[in-house]
């Protein structure tokens, strides 16, 4: 995930982040997770962080960790599908 440099991608929606990462998570989420699963979690972390940082380099108001997280957290509930990573790791609290 560090090559596709998420959090740089400002110009984009969460959608247009969503369709280009969700098939690849899938892909890890079914492969690995069948017989390791518990090696998966620090990379989805790792993803929600950068997701986090995306958040607080796209919209202004969310220029600390706390609101980015908040405004994390309340994603996750109104669309708890929309990345595929978030049914095994949701955001982190902080």
């Amino acid at each position: 995930m560090k090559r596709h440099r998420l959090h740089r991608r400002v110009n984009g929606t969460a959608l247009d982040l969503a369709r280009m990462i969700n098939p690849v998570v899938r892909g890890w989420m079914a492969y690995y997770g069948a017989f390791y699963r518990h090696a998966l979690y620090p990379l989805l972390h790792r993803i929600n962080s950068y997701l986090m940082r995306w958040s607080m380099n796209k919209y202004k108001r969310l220029s600390n960790w706390m609101k980015a997280t908040q405004a994390m957290r309340d994603a996750v509930v109104r669309q708890p599908r929309y990345f595929a990573h978030w049914a095994w790791a949701k955001p982190a609290v902080r």
